[in-house]
């Protein structure tokens, strides 16, 4: 069994615990309660998700103790299944960053291009690195380029960053193994290879349109300077990996996982070449894989010793902490749903309304997102809502759908999410001047991220 599947109910049948009318209002209270406690109380959304879990089950009139079996189920299956993914990301993303192999990706393509191309080529930029590392680490790992680029071409400092802050959104939204696209997955139980592949396919025409053609204006609206810093205290090594090698590693996973996708599709069941693709390109193993030869290709390549490897390994890890707990949590409290029968409910009221599941699917995700200010709170807890509506789809659709919330959990940044200050305070910008630039941004990449998932559905 696929460690993904392990997150999906372990009974098929469900039994209600409560009338219609009972888990209908056990559904909004819960979700309520999570909400206000996210964006009122400020309470950190691991605690939320834990106590609205609760109220639920005890509005739906569940037993406790039931509703703690069932909410500590889902938490440890979370955390078994997509939990190891988060953390080797987190330290494959570590390796790259403190290699230099991620500078070396970044010089390597800004020393090749002309003034009339640096955003584009920042945009590329933002999308490598943003394959395999958090948006956050992302972002400050390339704040010192986007300065000094904009520093030494003359070029708007907005025209530089945002299509860079661009590649790094889109694929924080769409293409695993971030935490949001991985526990959806999960929780829908799509296929990760097929999702990667559509969710790249997807990404590159969204970063286009909200990267280089969207810059434009945004920097004519927001004109402000390259802040002075990074100008000497960028820290660089010796001795970097080489640029083609850097590159090979970073897509290593991808092109394992995608690899098993088509063996699944084309090669007989019980072929050798499938078998060892599957093995391969399971996403445990391909990310296991990548960071193992992360550590002699990027690491030895960078001059590092086998102290300097242990520290990056160890140090990659205490950052996902609050990550891991959300996901988990949210883990818990899609199993609540499910035991209590209001998955299924919502799920039956969905597929009766007549509107298109992906359209949907954006929607819950739009609205979660701009009450939490938390895309991966947004993305769980979408995806929670749209499962029982997986039943009957195909393989392609179901990926779809989560891409669909992929791009409704970036929509409108604003003053509750975290990133929206990150984006502030490094570009020197004010309240009104973020929310023309950064939030205007992620508005489009929702948006026509949404587009191009329609546009496909036509095809999948």
């Amino acid at each position: 069994m696929d460690l993904l599947t392990l997150f999906r109910a372990a009974d098929d049948t469900i039994t209600p615990t409560g009338s219609t009318g009972q888990l209908i209002l056990a559904a909004l209270v819960g979700m309520a309660v999570i909400v206000v406690l996210i964006t009122v109380a400020k309470l950190h959304p691991f605690l939320s998700l834990t106590i609205g879990s609760l109220v639920t089950g005890a509005v739906a009139t569940q037993a406790p103790a039931q509703t703690i079996e069932q909410f500590s189920k889902g938490v440890g299956d979370t955390v078994a299944g997509v939990g190891m993914l988060i953390a080797l990301g987190a330290m494959f993303g570590k390796l790259l960053a403190d290699s230099g192999g991620a500078d070396q990706i970044v010089d390597t393509i800004v020393g090749r291009s002309s003034q009339r191309t640096l955003p584009w080529a920042m945009a590329g930029i933002g999308a490598l690195i943003g394959l395999p590392m958090f948006f956050e680490i992302g972002l400050v790992l390339l704040m010192p380029v986007i300065f000094l680029v904009s520093r030494r071409s003359g070029l708007s400092l907005l025209s530089i960053g945002i299509p860079a802050l661009a590649g790094l959104s889109a694929m924080h939204g769409f293409v695993p193994p971030h935490p949001g696209p991985l526990a959806a997955i999960a929780t829908v139980d799509a296929d990760l290879g097929i999702t990667l592949g559509l969710g790249i396919l997807v990404a590159i025409p969204v970063i286009v349109v909200s990267g280089p053609l969207f810059a434009r204006f945004p920097a004519t609206w927001v004109d402000v300077p390259a802040p002075e810093l990074f100008e000497s205290d960028r820290e660089t090594r010796d001795r970097r990996p080489a640029f083609g090698i850097t590159v090979a590693t970073v897509l290593l996973p991808v092109v394992l996982m995608m690899g098993k996708a088509v063996a699944d599709i084309f090669a007989a069941e019980g072929n050798v070449v499938r078998q060892a693709l599957d093995f391969i390109g399971t996403p445990l193993v391909a990310l296991l894989l990548a960071t193992l030869v992360a550590m002699f290709t990027l690491g030895r390549g960078g001059g590092m010793s086998n102290k300097e490897l242990g520290d990056t390994i160890s140090s990659s890890l205490p950052p996902i902490a609050g990550i891991l707990l959300i996901v988990a949590a949210g883990g818990g409290f899609k199993q609540t749903l499910v035991g209590t029968g209001i998955a299924d409910l919502i799920g039956d009221a969905i597929q009766d309304s007549g509107i298109s599941v992906l359209l949907l699917a954006w929607l819950v995700a739009v609205v979660i997102r701009l009450a939490t200010g938390s895309a991966t709170v947004a993305t769980i807890t979408a995806a929670t809502i749209m499962a029982p509506l997986t039943t009957g789809m195909g393989t392609g659709e179901v990926s779809l759908l989560v891409l669909a919330i992929g791009a409704g959990s970036v929509f409108f940044s604003h003053v509750n999410d975290a990133g929206f200050w990150l984006v502030k305070e490094y570009f020197g910008l004010t309240v009104g001047q973020t929310i023309k630039s950064w939030s205007a941004m992620e508005t489009v990449i929702s948006v026509s991220g949404l587009g191009v998932v329609m546009l496909l559905s036509v095809f999948v």
